[in-house]
């Protein structure tokens, strides 16, 4: 008796988990294919800028701190004044500290350093304030020589009384300079601008004059009369 062909089974199925796993492979063979991104920086853009995010001289109503906007541009630009002379006075301290000379040069040295690091301090403060506001702070120092109402000193080496002198005046100008502004943001309702006109700004140009102005007392050095 003729046996029956035997009868052909199928290839049992691949689980789920293989075909799941081979997506997977293929699909990491095919990231491998694209290109790596580039890490070449993207240089001079500087040229092909559209337009500044913020012209200097205007202000922008960019966070909610309750003034109008003829009022923070009235502080803005007071502010931007008192910042390019305070970049001034603070430039004047360290070219006296590294040109002083003299029987008092290790202590106009050190105060000049201190008073300059101080003006420093300062300076971060306005400028600081003026972004508050909405406005731009006046940065470059081309652009703080126009700005500045402190007169440019020479670039030559003086004795320590003229630059005594010069820091004077450059604190008087930002000293009566303060006195209006101050009033001036204290009337459109500016409290924080008054307090730092006063509180900051004021405060520290008065006492480094009390300390730099004792230098030019003119006091015997060994003996009384």
């Amino acid at each position: 008796m003729a046996k029956a062909p035997a009868k052909k089974t199928a290839a049992p199925a691949a689980p789920a988990t293989s075909k799941a796993s081979s997506a997977r492979k293929a699909g990491v063979s095919s990231a491998s294919e694209q290109a790596a991104p580039s890490v070449q920086p993207i240089l001079n853009q500087q040229f092909h800028a559209p337009a500044p995010l913020q012209k200097y001289g205007t202000v922008s109503q960019r966070l909610p701190i309750g003034l109008d906007e003829k009022t923070r541009q009235q502080s803005v630009t007071n502010l931007n004044q008192l910042l390019a002379d305070t970049i001034t006075l603070r430039d004047l301290y360290k070219k006296h500290h590294w040109q002083v000379v003299g029987p008092t040069f290790y202590q106009l040295h050190l105060l000049y350093d201190k008073h300059y690091e101080e003006q420093s301090t300062l300076v971060d403060t306005i400028a600081e304030r003026i972004q508050i506001l909405g406005g731009v702070a006046v940065a470059m120092a081309h652009d703080v020589a126009e700005l500045t109402s402190i007169p440019r000193p020479p670039r030559d080496r003086e004795e320590a009384p003229i630059q005594v002198g010069r820091l004077l005046e450059a604190h008087q100008i930002i000293l009566k300079n303060c006195h209006k502004f101050a009033k001036e943001a204290d009337d459109a309702g500016d409290d924080g601008t008054n307090d730092l006109a006063v509180s900051d700004v004021m405060r520290l140009n008065e006492l480094q004059v009390w300390f730099v102005s004792e230098h030019v007392v003119d006091t015997p050095l060994a003996r009384a009369e």
